[in-house]
């Protein structure tokens, strides 16, 4: 990685101005450590382009002289995508100024914002026009729209609106020659050959700045239930999801997946938490049903339907909120599992997904492997069982600290992804792949599914000068024994 020359610093402090380029550590340093503080890196400067026009000759310049460029949104990646190597070689830019949502057009379901802005004003911004952009995550007050794209963004509401790739109708970026790709039309029908705007989404910043998109918006809610279910397995979690999908159909926009010691982490370490149901189950669903406006409540469907599935057996109990206090209460036990998770110890961490069909059984016999492999260990899954993806955590054996991850965590996560790939699955479902997971992609990922990345990174950044050292592993690594 070549180190910035004093002529490139000179040139991007007079084409950026002293809002758009910093070198003092106090503004720098709350960006060069990943969200979850393990990864920790430098940074020849800070740059913070105000349009594309600036981020296009941020770009341009760097190309020029071979400098790295390591693009930042709110810096929230979990897998330490957006935080720059130790060698403090590479140029961080970040995308926080352009935070202008351009447009908001009610009748098309249309929005265009730029790629600093933060997913919670949009969100305001859509409800004002009486619409809504259906994706959310617990990092909703931070993250920002270019990240969501980069990234291929999930969060609670994939079930019904798919993640990032589904919602993005068009993509404005900043290659890595610094020309400007102007994709922002949100056309139905497009065949002029390969779509460099699906390219983009989800490339983590390896093949381009995203300086902007076109989002899809959807009627604003007119009422929401949630309810919280207890059954006795995955596969009694499963079949309620096909019953309730039967009986209320696309109002199911939420299913949490909640094992009993996830639950049981909540209620020991959140205040203010307390037991959804009367009794305590083995397995436990988040459920939320959503309408838009002057649309029939769905809550006498989701009445019936859960009447029905006690009827069956495939749950033991149910609970409906009848406030919306009582809903956010429900949300809240979901939504404090991976605090609870961290005050209780560390855990290795895995953001995995296997085939809808095949995660109920997926989850009870990995769970088993793992624990009968390294005794003592806890497995925590949960999360969005009705798009296959589950947080699958294994906590520490009790009374082990940090130093357990550190000296048995490779280990753990190599074979948890063994179990995933075996299975057909994924090692990274939404989180994407960073640089926390590029040796395990290496291994894992496949000559064929590497090659092609390699080649379209190749193809589009020769000089290797966009988010270095993520995402795209350079060379394979030899399988473990």
């Amino acid at each position: 990685m070549v180190f910035p020359s004093q002529d490139l610093l000179d040139d991007l402090a007079a084409r950026l101005g002293p809002k758009g380029f910093t070198r003092e550590a106090e503004a720098m340093t709350p960006w060069l450590s990943d969200w979850r503080g393990r990864f920790h890196g430098r940074a020849a400067a800070l740059l913070s382009p105000a349009d594309r026009e600036e981020v296009a000759a941020t770009v341009a310049l760097c190309a020029a002289a071979g400098a790295a460029l390591v693009p930042q949104g709110g810096n929230t990646s979990m897998v330490g995508g957006a935080t720059p190597d130790p060698s403090g070689a590479a140029l961080l830019l970040s995308m926080r100024r352009m935070n202008r949502i351009r447009t908001i057009d009610s009748a098309a379901n249309l929005a265009v914002c730029e790629a600093g802005v933060i997913l919670a004003h949009l969100h305001e911004a859509a409800l004002a026009a009486g619409r809504r952009f259906p994706l959310t995550l617990g990092a909703r007050g931070s993250a920002t729209v270019g990240g969501l794209v980069s990234t291929n963004a999930g969060g609670t509401q994939v079930l019904r609106f798919g993640n990032m790739r589904r919602l993005v109708q068009g993509v404005e970026a900043v290659l890595p020659d610094g020309s400007l790709y102007q994709g922002l039309s949100p056309l139905k029908k497009d065949n002029r050959g390969y779509d460099l705007g699906q390219l983009l989404i989800g490339a983590e910043g390896t093949l381009g700045i995203v300086t902007a998109a076109s989002l899809r918006l959807v009627p604003a809610v007119g009422e929401r239930v949630v309810a919280w279910a207890g059954m006795e397995t995955p596969q009694a979690a499963m079949r309620l999801l096909r019953h309730l999908e039967t009986l209320v159909g696309d109002a199911i926009e939420g299913f949490e997946l909640v094992p009993a010691s996830a639950l049981d982490l909540v209620l020991s370490h959140i205040p203010g938490t307390r037991p959804p149901l009367a009794g305590a189950h083995p397995w436990n669903a988040l459920i939320e049903a959503v309408v838009p406006m002057a649309v029939a409540s769905p809550e006498k469907a989701l009445f019936e339907a859960f009447a029905s599935a006690l009827g069956t057996g495939i749950v033991a109990d149910a609970t409906i909120a009848v406030s919306e206090a009582q809903a956010e209460a429900l949300w809240r036990l979901r939504d404090s599992i991976s605090e609870a998770e961290k005050k209780d110890g560390p855990a290795a961490k895995h953001d995995i997904s296997v085939a809808v069909a095949d995660m109920p059984r997926f989850l009870v016999e990995a769970a088993s492997a793992v624990e009968a492999r390294f005794p003592g260990v806890r497995v925590n899954a949960f999360g969005h069982l009705g798009d296959g993806n589950i947080h699958f955590n294994v906590r520490a054996p009790a009374g082990r600290g940090a130093d357990w991850l550190e000296q048995e965590g490779e280990e753990v996560t190599a074979f948890v992804h063994d179990l995933v790939t075996a299975a057909g699955g994924s090692i990274s479902a939404e989180h994407g792949i960073g640089q926390m997971k590029l040796v395990e992609f290496a291994r894992l990922g496949g000559a064929t599914r590497l090659g092609a990345l390699r080649a379209i990174k190749q193809a589009l950044d020769p000089k290797g000068i966009m988010n270095p050292g993520k995402l795209v592993p350079l060379a394979d690594f030899p399988s473990r024994p």
